[in-house]
């Protein structure tokens, strides 16, 4: 009897492994963003922010044209505090992490940030992008770390993530408004997965601030068994959003602050 007890109560030890490995598996399969945004104390102490106007679209949006009629998800982008989030200033500054010469595994490393590279070049046909070597200059930066956990709305339990999305505001040096993003991509993953997540995150950063229900965009919510490359519904909901009013890249009204 005592036999059989265990033998059922290693069963169900097992049962419950494979659950929880699965449950963990899926969780890291989340692409998300932080709705969150830091604020630089020039930021949190104004007493006004610049009104929202519109930038001129970007040369390579304006010429974009759907012949598909694939239509968008626009619905789906929410604006943040400060309203859409915009690059006007182009071309946008990317530092892409690069292993150090003495690392033993730097083969390895730049072998991802390559693959990381590859993904997001794909964005340069509607935006200009241009690699920088230091993280300080740079409007984005895609670093090789876990996101770290997080609890969901409406969960009790912290989630493990592939990716994460955050961005800052700050004043710059002509007091305008600003704002630069940090990715964060899991060391774990490889290949179309690692670009997978790159292409995904790299769609939040340039201005798409929510997530597509459509599986065959690369702003789907989940991972999926075969990526898709960036949409023509991914290109339209990018380019309305570029044609929506904002804060960003605005003069900061007032004469009581300085900029860093």
């Amino acid at each position: 009897m005592l036999t059989r007890i265990k033998s059922a109560w290693r069963q169900k030890f097992f049962i419950f492994v494979l659950v929880a490995i699965a449950t963990l598996l899926l969780a890291i399969n989340q692409h998300t963003l932080s709705a969150s945004a830091k604020l630089t104390t020039e930021v949190a102490q104004a007493s006004k922010l610049p009104e929202l106007q519109g930038h001129p679209l970007p040369a390579n949006l304006v010429q974009w044209q759907d012949q598909s009629n694939s239509g968008d998800y626009f619905s789906e982008i929410k604006p943040t505090e400060v309203g859409y989030l915009i690059w006007s200033q182009l071309p946008i500054k990317v530092y892409i992490q690069q292993p150090r010469l003495e690392t033993h595994n730097a083969n390895r490393l730049r072998s991802w940030a390559n693959e990381v590279w590859q993904a997001i070049q794909e964005w340069g046909v509607y935006l200009p992008l241009q690699v920088v070597e230091q993280p300080d200059i740079a409007d984005i930066k895609i670093l090789r770390s876990s996101p770290p956990l997080r609890i969901a709305p409406n969960e009790k339990f912290p989630r493990a993530r592939s990716a994460e999305t955050t961005y800052e505001l700050y004043v710059n040096s002509e007091r305008i408004l600003s704002h630069r993003c940090s990715i964060l991509l899991s060391p774990n993953q490889t290949g179309k997965y690692l670009q997978a997540a790159a292409r995904h995150e790299f769609g939040h950063a340039l201005g798409i601030w929510g997530h597509s229900p459509n599986p065959n965009d690369a702003l789907y919510f989940s991972q999926v068994r075969n990526p898709p490359s960036i949409s023509a519904r991914d290109v339209n909901t990018l380019k309305r959003v570029y044609q929506q009013p904002t804060r960003l890249g605005w003069l900061l009204p007032g004469d009581k602050f300085e900029s860093r």
